[in-house]
């Protein structure tokens, strides 16, 4: 070989030498550290709008589409089991949005409403003066409206021609009533249909002429509110001549809207003022609330009435009430309140973002809850939260929105209710059965196979006096479902003295079980779903608790404080329509 190609065939071995050594030092290097900036970037924080999810940026901004704010989406995904109501959030995201919470309190339920209406008659005390007999109006003996008239009164003289031949008539059997009673009492009597007293008719049958005017009275004492009638003027029998009402008392009108009613109740006391009279408060009782709303108002008229001595209220004047009530019960002084900015609606549904406190990182559990009337800046909450809870009351639209972008449940994708109505007392039955479901559990945490069978004897004796009949339809098929398996495993764990046995049989009977709860409801304010994921042979079982702390009925001492808490149920609020799957055990 030529001494100059060798020379450079040397440099070549060398480069391609060290090339390899330095791949053999530093690639392993390199890729771990490759690895490590992987690690890194996973948890990188997105932008995106909550309206608009295909907008996505590594830097906060306006949505080029709506010009909202755009929310933070962490890609980092939480350690250990992620349950669909939890969203966990970045500290930068919860600052960006603005996020803040405030505590589920207990208040005073009481409110007081203002409302707005007007002076009117008391319609029990407007009486209409009719003509009961035809005729002309010859005088008139009230001749404007707003004039004062007594009852007895005379109010109008009428002409009459048919009154004329009754009275002829009268007179007439007068003269024969020995012979002929009857004719004198028909003639008698037609008169007094007519209205005449028996004075008029006295002095008709002693008058040596006839009558040709006929005096009107009034039935009552008031004002005259409306003259329908002048001189001259023809009547027929039952024609309206004049309007008379007392004021000695009035009606206050007051318009109360849809989010009002219930409020509104009969009984309450009014206070109200009117601008006519400047320093004087009135007080009034509300006796009745029309049962139809105005369609064109959306309103209903609530109705009080209040004493006017010296008609000081003149109808038509206008009122400013306010009326104090309360919820208050025998039972329950006080009641829990949250924040009207921490609701969220959708359709039937009520829907809050509760803190969690037990997350490392800041995490909001998505709970449904049932509310009660509104008071103030504030809502009643009848069930679903506890007192102490922490609620987002600003920024719950932005975790809603960041929790549906993320997957999982939100306002508009919370599971369906699957918790069918029935009579409270079938409901009572469920919650004693899982009373001494409790008992049973219990048991088998202790690992006590006696206990267990004492108490899955009266398990099933309670299970045996659940009154089916009150369950009609579909509720009476749902339960003809699932008791024909909760009877079955109730009589294995009552028969086996087996604790492993009876640990498959409970586990059976806890996911029949948790359907009958998530089915019918119960009278207790919570109750714990909570998983062993490790229970036979890693399958993973489900089972019923009191309490948070979790205490393993499939293992006992052995390992006591395995497994989670999967779901909470709350008396009264919607249940998850579709359970997580867990193998059955059959038997």
């Amino acid at each position: 070989m030529n001494p100059r190609n060798k020379k450079y065939a040397t440099y070549i071995l060398v480069a391609l030498a060290g090339l390899f050594l330095g791949w053999l030092i530093f690639g392993g290097r390199s890729a771990e550290e490759a690895h490590d900036y992987e690690g890194e970037t996973a948890g990188v924080v997105e932008y995106t709008c909550s309206m608009h999810p295909q907008i996505r940026q590594n830097e906060p901004g306006k949505c080029p589409i709506c010009g909202m704010d755009l929310i933070p989406v962490s890609s980092a995904g939480g350690a250990g089991e992620a349950s669909p109501y939890v969203l966990e959030m970045t500290p930068e995201a919860i600052a960006l949005s603005n996020i803040q919470t405030s505590p589920v309190q207990m208040v005073d339920p009481e409110n007081e409403l203002l409302l707005t209406g007007t002076v009117s008659l008391n319609e029990q005390k407007v009486s209409s003066i009719t003509a009961k007999f035809p005729g002309r109006i010859e005088r008139l003996y009230v001749n404007f409206t707003g004039q004062e008239v007594r009852k007895g009164e005379r109010l109008a003289s009428v002409y009459s021609p048919e009154l004329i031949t009754a009275q002829r008539e009268l007179q007439e059997a007068a003269k024969s009533k020995d012979i002929m009673p009857e004719l004198y009492e028909a003639a008698k009597t037609k008169l007094r249909l007519w209205n005449l007293s028996n004075k008029q008719i006295q002095r008709i049958e002693n008058a040596n002429e006839t009558l040709t005017n006929f005096d009107i009275y009034s039935d009552m004492s008031g004002v005259v509110t409306e003259r329908m009638v002048a001189v001259g003027d023809y009547v027929s029998t039952g024609s309206v001549l004049f309007e008379v009402a007392n004021l000695s008392s009035v009606w206050v009108v007051l318009d109360a809207y849809e989010s009002d009613l219930s409020w509104v109740k009969e009984g309450a006391t009014v206070n109200f003022t009117v601008p006519g009279i400047p320093g004087e408060e009135f007080k009034a009782k509300v006796q009745f609330v029309t049962p139809v709303l105005d369609a064109s108002t959306r309103a209903v008229q609530v109705r009080a009435e209040v004493q006017n001595p010296g008609n000081q209220l003149k109808p038509g004047m206008f009122a400013n009430a306010r009326i104090k009530t309360s919820t208050k019960s025998a039972t329950q002084e006080r009641a829990l309140a949250v924040q009207r900015t921490a609701v969220l609606w959708t359709g039937k549904r009520s829907v809050v973002y509760v803190k969690v406190d037990e997350r490392e990182a800041p995490a909001f559990e998505m709970r449904e809850v049932t509310l009660g009337p509104r008071l103030g800046d504030m809502y009643l909450v009848e069930s679903g939260l506890s007192e102490g809870e922490r609620v987002v009351s600003n920024g719950v639209f932005a975790v809603d929105g960041a929790a549906q972008l993320s997957g999982n449940y939100s306002m508009m994708t919370a599971p369906a209710n699957k918790l069918m109505e029935v009579p409270e007392a079938f409901q009572k039955q469920v919650t004693g059965l899982v009373d001494n479901y409790y008992t049973l559990k219990n048991a088998l945490v202790a690992s006590n196979a006696d206990a267990a069978r004492q108490a899955a004897g009266k398990f099933n004796q309670a299970l045996s006096q659940m009154d089916m009949s009150m369950l009609d339809g579909s509720t009476h098929a749902k339960w003809m479902q699932l008791l024909p398996a909760l009877q079955s495993n109730g009589a294995l764990l009552q028969k086996s003295t087996s604790i492993e046995k009876q640990r498959e049989a409970f586990s059976t009977l806890s996911n029949h079980l948790i359907e009958v709860v998530e089915t019918f409801g119960t009278n207790k304010q919570i109750v714990y779903k909570q998983k062993c994921p490790m229970a036979f042979d890693d399958q993973g079982a489900f089972w019923l608790s009191e309490q948070k702390e979790i205490r393993n009925p499939y293992f006992g001492e052995a390992m006591m404080a395995c497994g989670e808490t999967t779901q909470t149920y709350r008396q009264g609020t919607a249940s998850e329509a579709k359970p997580e799957p867990v193998q059955p055990h059959a038997h």
